[in-house]
């Protein structure tokens, strides 16, 4: 069983050790599920000297006001046989055998904390003793409740000049104590140990003063009203006034809680100043218990030697208890912390070719994300289609030829094109001239289409720079990434513009003649030469030229029609999906390491985060492999 408060004893440390306080945080806390005794009373209660009791050694700081101002963490470790020694966890190499020493180790590590302003720290302090004469048991000492701050005197001037003063050797005494917060500090603190329902309370009263006026049960009433989790000592039962006692008291008639009332006997303080040895002293506790006739029914019950087996017993019993959900809480607590890791991405490099390869590896992140949009695996790809199957053709459509192809101007175009000799047989400038001026129109839609499909490549290169995980981190980066990919696509429209409008200046340049060869060829309704030149440009030969021209021209829109995405595909996407990045990497390739540092500017939040979460994750993984241990050996 002694395995199940060493298992708590390093947990502890570690939780120390990787900066798990119990303090509210945004970080998930091993500290609060770790069952922990925290010993509470207010100032002259006698905590200490029952905490002395307890280990049988003489080694806690004394002194008037408030003298504990961080918590103690004392972890007891009953060995068989060999010297007494005690060891801080942060001087883990160093065994303190004289134990006036360790007070003034505790001491200086309080002031190292605190600096000398007597303020308190809620960082504990580890202390670890090594003794035959104790119980495997860890307590927490926690501050003194105190209701008043109190002043320290740091220096003293003797003023002797009657001029300034009324009377001579006046005093001027400047005074450092206390901030007037302090009691609300202390307390709010103790009540952050105890409120926690693994907390067992060790609630520390005198039994010559009123229990209704006692701050440890008043405290301890607050956060356990019922006491099914508060052990209630008394002390100073030896110096209470005659002709009272404390029987009503230890029997739980005055307070009920739910385990029996203990009561100590602790040194005096002429017994300190004499140095009495605490094995004595357990021996007097004892005789005083056995032989005074208020007490001798409960005397098995009491004293500092059984206070601190009932206190082991009983730790024992609560930490076994917690094991099952102790693991389950460490297993899911990983998970956690693994997944938001993950989500965080890596640290940055230190070197300028380790933060040249994140980058680069960030950005293909990026790129390959930007191709499976438009490979579909991801959505938004099928919107390009909908341009060629949707928009382009709709566009087409609405062109109006017919106002190129109306009467007045396929005359008009007609007449001018012969110019001053007119034509013999068909008027091919005239045709040329109308084509062109037809063909012309369609270079609308298909610059609206190379910039319908430049938006959505936008819009995707902006998707994909959102869902880069790793993109989030670096704002520098992620802009430099957008400004990238957009200058290429602006490159890749203006490319892709030429190509289109290339296509429809093709199909103006060189007209498919086997088309007119085809068409039916009926001179005696306006091809023959012998007719006037009136009868040449009649309303039903300029209509006939007109429909000949449309025809041309549908088929040609119907070419354009195949012919337009795959240009525009030829020219955008598959480029988009081959270049995007590929100037960029030139330039990332002449970068600096200063200059690569600015492009990797994460938030400073987000890189303490991850500190944070890693040290969170080291103490869990720590944790687990400790509890796992303790739980296969049972």
């Amino acid at each position: 069983m002694e395995n199940l408060i060493n298992l708590v004893n390093k947990l502890q440390r570690a939780c120390t050790a990787l900066g798990d306080f119990g303090e509210g945080s945004s970080l998930p806390t091993l500290w609060d599920a770790l069952p922990t005794i925290a010993v509470v009373g207010g100032q002259s209660s006698g905590k200490s000297s029952v905490l002395e009791s307890v280990v049988g050694k003489d080694f806690l700081p004394r002194g008037s006001g408030i003298v504990t101002r961080r918590p103690l963490v004392l972890q007891l470790h009953r060995i068989d046989e060999g010297r007494e020694y005690a060891e801080f966890a942060h001087q883990p190499r160093k065994r303190f055998t004289d134990f006036a020493a360790v007070r003034k180790e505790i001491s200086d590590e309080t002031d190292r904390e605190t600096g000398r302003s007597k303020q308190i720290s809620s960082v504990p302090i580890y202390l670890s003793i090594y003794s035959p004469n104790v119980v495997n048991l860890t307590l927490v000492d926690l501050p003194g409740l105190t209701k008043v701050a109190v002043g320290e005197f740091k220096h003293l001037i003797i003023l002797d000049n009657p001029l300034t003063f009324p009377s001579s050797n006046t005093c001027m005494i400047l005074v450092e104590g206390q901030s007037e917060s302090i009691v609300a500090d202390i307390e709010n603190m103790v009540r952050s140990y105890i409120e926690k329902p693994n907390c067992i309370i060790l609630a520390v009263s005198p039994a010559n003063q009123d229990l209704a006026t006692s701050d440890a049960i008043k405290i301890a009433r607050e956060v356990d009203p019922q006491g099914e989790r508060t052990f209630g000592v008394l002390t100073k039962i030896d110096l209470m006034d005659k002709g009272t006692d404390a029987v009503d008291m230890l029997e739980g008639k005055s307070y009920r809680l739910k385990f029996p009332w203990i009561g100590v006997v602790n040194r005096s303080q002429a017994d300190i100043n004499k140095s009495v040895d605490m094995i004595a002293a357990r021996r007097r506790e004892r005789e005083y218990f056995n032989t005074t006739p208020e007490y001798k029914h409960l005397a098995s019950k009491m004293g500092s030697e059984h206070l601190g087996k009932v206190l082991s017993k009983h730790l024992e019993t609560v930490i076994k208890s917690r094991i099952p959900g102790l693991q389950s809480l460490i297993n899911k607590t990983i998970i956690e912390l693994e997944t938001e890791l993950s989500r965080l991405g890596k640290p940055i490099a230190t070197d300028a070719g380790g933060k040249l390869y994140m980058i680069m590896e960030i950005c293909r992140a990026f790129d390959q994300t930007f191709k499976e949009h438009l490979d579909g695996i991801r959505p938004g790809g099928d919107k390009v289609y909908s341009i060629f199957d949707n928009q382009l053709p709709a566009a087409l459509k609405r062109l109006q030829f017919d106002k190129q192809l109306s009467m007045e101007n396929v005359r008009k175009l007609i007449t001018e094109a012969d110019g001053y000799q007119p034509h013999l047989i068909a008027p091919e400038q005239g045709y040329r001239r109308l084509i062109e001026s037809t063909l012309i129109t369609i270079k609308g839609p298909a610059e609206a289409a190379v910039d319908a499909v430049h938006g959505i490549l936008k819009d995707l290169v902006h998707k994909s720079i959102n869902e880069t995980a790793e993109l989030k981190q670096y704002p520098s980066l992620r802009a430099e990434v957008m400004n990238a990919a957009c200058d290429s696509l602006d490159k890749m429209r203006n490319e892709s513009k030429k190509a289109t409008i290339q296509l429809v200046d093709m199909e103006c340049s060189y007209l498919t003649v086997d088309f007119f060869r085809k068409l039916p060829q009926d001179i005696e309704k306006g091809g023959n030469p012998t007719h006037s030149i009136f009868d040449r440009y009649n309303d039903s030969y300029l209509r006939r030229i007109g429909s000949n021209v449309l025809s041309y021209v549908h088929m040609v829109v119907g070419t354009l029609r195949h012919s337009i995405p795959k240009s525009v595909v030829f020219c955008q996407v598959r480029e988009a999906k081959r270049t995007l990045l590929d100037h960029f990497f030139t330039e990332l390739g002449a970068k600096e390491g200063k200059q690569l540092a600015k492009l990797l500017d994460e938030d400073p939040a987000i890189m303490q985060r991850r500190m944070d979460l890693a040290k969170r994750l080291e103490l869990y993984r720590a944790a687990q492999a400790e509890v796992d241990a303790v739980a296969w050996a049972k």
